[in-house]
């Protein structure tokens, strides 16, 4: 399965004042255009703030959990709401990914604008006119496949009655999702609610029970043990429910059961535990929906991958790179950087300084004694220890924490070869 051909129009946007630091020059010209012309980023009338994502490193962390999926006998479907770009999305498809994950209704109408054929929507789905306009989908074509979590009878209901009054003619694919724990997100807490919920999806004929699901990013007070403990009760709660008979309608259509789970921070113990799955009355898509993995961080999930746990599985890259300049150098150890919280992800962790680049020569060195210590609506906050080499005019390069807040302040991103030329440009929609 392949994104649509709606993906190439995306080169034919023109490059105009919508577009944070695309060179000014270029106002007119198509972002194909302008790609093709292989500007360097630093001396091709860029202005910054400017954000550039790492070709290489893009590349390198798809083969990547392209890999690691096939190893561990995964299907894979990426969460699109770390990057919304069509893309990446359509590069992560062409890597084998079984489909696109998603959070809320509107980043699957921007999937569906793109031509993505799997949707799994990891939220319970209650918005009528979200489920008047999924019915419509469903209904035009019969080759979509959607999926959704359900976590109450209330939501089971609601979805009920809004996909009748939307007069829809197939059910809508569900899972129950199972809570990591007290304190945690979204999910049933015990697996009793779970067969309360199970039992509400079999009394209608809109929905479909298909398997079951969760997140467990949220297990309270993460650790290994009680990660693969969680994950040990909702491979359970799959054997439950099965016994149970009720996968009766997967398994009569000659579908599979869907055991869902994974963040980018534990998917080395979904991958454990998901390969002890026992043999159920119809196949299991073994469903991993890690999405950070793109492209990974400086920060909050360069600690948290599993490959930091398992080395031997690879080493994801860090593809992100915000390039500020020195506008302001008050004092010997202070200076201030034309970014700011429209900028840069700062949910997390602060951007990390990395290395300058001379605004007199364009030589490059590492940002030694240099610590970013704050960040204004649009200023960098910068602390230099005596010594360090920083002047007005000098870019700076900062890593960032949490792809999620870095992709969505930038509609429009310079992806960079190694070398600072510009091959490309990704386009989100937040």
């Amino acid at each position: 399965m392949a994104a649509d051909r709606s993906v190439a129009g995306l080169s034919d946007e023109p490059v105009d004042h919508r577009f944070k630091a695309l060179p000014p020059d270029a106002e007119g010209l198509t972002v194909g255009a302008l790609a093709a012309e292989r500007r360097d980023l630093f001396t091709g009338g860029f202005t910054t703030p400017v954000l550039a994502l790492s070709a290489e490193s893009v590349e390198h962390n798809l083969a990547l959990l392209e890999t690691y999926a096939e190893r561990h006998g995964l299907a894979f479907a990426p969460h699109g709401k770390t990057s919304m770009s069509p893309q990446l999305f359509a590069r992560q498809l062409e890597r084998g990914a079984w489909g696109i994950t998603a959070a809320v209704p509107h980043q699957a109408r921007v999937y569906r604008a793109y031509g993505i054929g799997r949707i799994f929507l990891a939220n319970e789905l209650v918005d009528a006119a979200a489920l008047r306009w999924l019915a419509g989908e469903l209904d035009a074509d019969p080759g979509f496949r959607f999926v959704c979590y359900v976590d109450s009878v209330r939501g089971v209901e609601l979805m009920d009655e809004a996909l009748r009054a939307a007069g829809a003619t197939r059910p809508v694919d569900v899972v129950v999702e199972l809570g990591a724990g007290e304190g945690a997100r979204t999910g049933a807490r015990t697996e009793a609610e779970c067969a309360a919920v199970a039992e509400a999806v079999a009394a209608t004929g809109t929905l479909r029970l298909v398997g079951v699901a969760g997140y467990e990013g949220e297990v309270p007070d993460a650790s290994g043990e009680r990660v693969r403990r969680w994950l040990h009760r909702l491979v359970a709660l799959a054997v439950d429910l099965d016994r149970a008979g009720r996968f009766a309608d997967v398994t009569a259509a000659g579908g599979d059961i869907v055991i869902s789970a994974g963040g980018s921070a534990w998917f080395d113990a979904v991958a454990d535990v998901f390969a002890q799955i026992p043999e159920l009355s119809a196949p299991v898509l073994k469903l991993l929906r890690s999405g950070a993995y793109v492209s990974h961080d400086d920060g909050h999930y360069r600690h948290l991958t599993p490959f930091n746990r398992v080395p031997e599985e690879g080493a994801l890259q860090p593809a992100f790179r915000l390039w500020a300049q020195v506008v302001s150098r008050p004092s010997p150890e202070q200076a201030f950087l034309n970014a700011g919280k429209r900028d840069a992800a700062y949910d997390l962790d602060l951007p990390e300084a990395q290395v300058v680049r001379s605004g007199r020569d364009g030589t490059v060195r590492p940002a030694t004694g240099i610590t970013v210590s704050g960040l204004s609506d649009q200023h960098t906050w910068v602390r230099t220890e005596p010594g360090a080499e920083l002047e007005v005019g000098d870019w700076v390069g900062m890593g960032l924490s949490h792809p999620c807040t870095s992709f969505d302040k930038w509609q429009l991103i310079p992806l960079v070869a190694e070398d600072g030329t510009v091959v490309d440009f990704v386009r989100t929609f937040f």
